[in-house]
């Protein structure tokens, strides 16, 4: 539901005694949530300088989100706060975790890599936290490496690549080539790709390496070997549909569109990109969340920022639908039928009860629109067709515990 609308239903069911008065709620016993958000960052080199993250990507959408919260919460007896803590690329989080929980912090949301947020899920349950990912893709941190205390509204690799696939295929475009990068990060999506062709008829005819040689990515003479080097770089490629690119890393992708040997569409980490979230969407209520985020923040809602906005969101509908702000309460009934989360996206969300990934739509877009939305027509499930992005319960390798 639009945000926009509850502190109208919080006064329409306070008047019709469903809610409790202020003046009831003034003798009643004041909810305090306390959010916590756990940032790794420093800056980052982009190929293009239209690319780099703004320096409040995440939390921006963590504090409109917040101020949702206070909205209906002043009408509950409910006041949520946010503590913003970063540390930097690669630090041990455990400090920052101890003294975020010793503020009185049971919610934290992560935007850290994979091993620094294993390094504290142990730390979080012993203290009775919840933890939401809300910036890591890796497939492990929902599988193999699965934790009972964390839920991820961050969306992962095999789930973008399989909203592309989707797309690929339904627009009959089966035949591709693939490019990725040598480091860890590149290698991880295109496995996600693979995977993705293998699963949905895609077929990929050759794959190439691209590899990192440390050179300097923005200089005139850059661009002008280039201009050069990718159409030798792609001149034996067979006959294909599409060139996929797998560059997480920002060390070549940018540069595969319109360079090519052969005139094809690029899509995966450059050109089509499927994400979380797009800018640019403004269906199914997203003009008012844009909106809304772009007054408060002077610029457009980014993915990072959809997954911080919808984590606070999950809090603030556990909490008011629980009458209880402990964590174990609220991690219970995110696993259970009743709950949704509306959030833009043309349906009500959910959690896997498998391993704690939330079920949701993936944006396929380019620099200025989204092109499509995945799941795509004709792509059926038993339970839900969002379970057709990623991996689904039959395939899952994680023992929650």
């Amino acid at each position: 539901m639009p945000a926009v609308f509850l502190p109208f239903i919080a006064v329409f069911l306070v008047l019709f005694g469903v809610f409790p008065t202020a003046a009831q709620q003034s003798a009643a016993t004041q909810v305090q949530v306390k959010l916590g958000y756990l940032r790794a960052y420093e800056p980052q080199l982009t190929l293009s300088v239209l690319d780099v993250a703004p320096r409040d990507e995440g939390i921006a959408g963590a504090d409109v989100a917040i101020a949702d919260n206070n909205t209906t919460g002043k009408f509950l007896g409910q006041t949520y706060t946010l503590d913003v803590t970063e540390v930097k690329l690669d630090a041990d989080v455990k400090a920052a975790t101890e003294e975020l929980i010793s503020k009185g912090v049971n919610y934290l949301l992560a935007d850290l890599s994979a091993e620094q947020l294993l390094s504290i899920t142990n730390l979080a349950r012993d203290r009775d936290v919840l933890i939401f990912n809300v910036g890591a893709t890796d497939d492990r941190l929902r599988e193999e490496a699965c934790h009972l205390n964390v839920f991820h509204t961050a969306p992962t690799r095999s789930m973008l690549a399989d909203g592309l696939a989707q797309y690929l295929v339904w627009k009959q475009w089966r035949r591709w080539v693939l490019i990725h990068g040598s480091h860890e990060r590149d290698k991880l999506f295109a496995d996600a790709l693979r995977r993705a062709a293998e699963r949905f008829g895609g077929e990929i005819l050759l794959e190439k390496e691209f590899m990192d040689t440390g050179t300097a990515r923005r200089t005139d003479s850059g661009v002008v070997q280039i201009q050069r080097q990718m159409p030798v770089f792609t001149q034996d490629f067979p006959e294909h549909d599409v060139v996929l690119v797998a560059d997480e890393s920002e060390v070549f992708g940018t540069y595969v569109p319109y360079r090519t040997w052969t005139p094809r569409p690029v899509a995966g980490t450059a050109g089509l990109i499927p994400s979380a979230w797009h800018p640019a969407s403004e269906q199914w209520g997203g003009t008012q969340i844009q909106n809304r985020f772009a007054k408060a923040n002077g610029r457009r809602m980014l993915w990072k920022d959809m997954a911080a906005w919808t984590a606070v969101r999950v809090v603030g509908e556990a909490v008011t639908r629980t009458n209880s702000a402990e964590a174990a309460k609220t991690a219970d009934y995110l696993r259970s039928p009743d709950f949704s989360i509306a959030a833009f996206k043309g349906q009500k969300l959910t959690f896997r009860t498998w391993n704690g990934q939330l079920r949701q739509p993936i944006f396929l877009g380019d620099g200025r629109s989204v092109v499509s939305t995945s799941p795509q027509e004709g792509f059926l499930h038993q339970v839900s067709e969002l379970d057709t992005l990623g991996v689904d319960q039959p395939e899952t390798t994680c023992v929650l515990d």
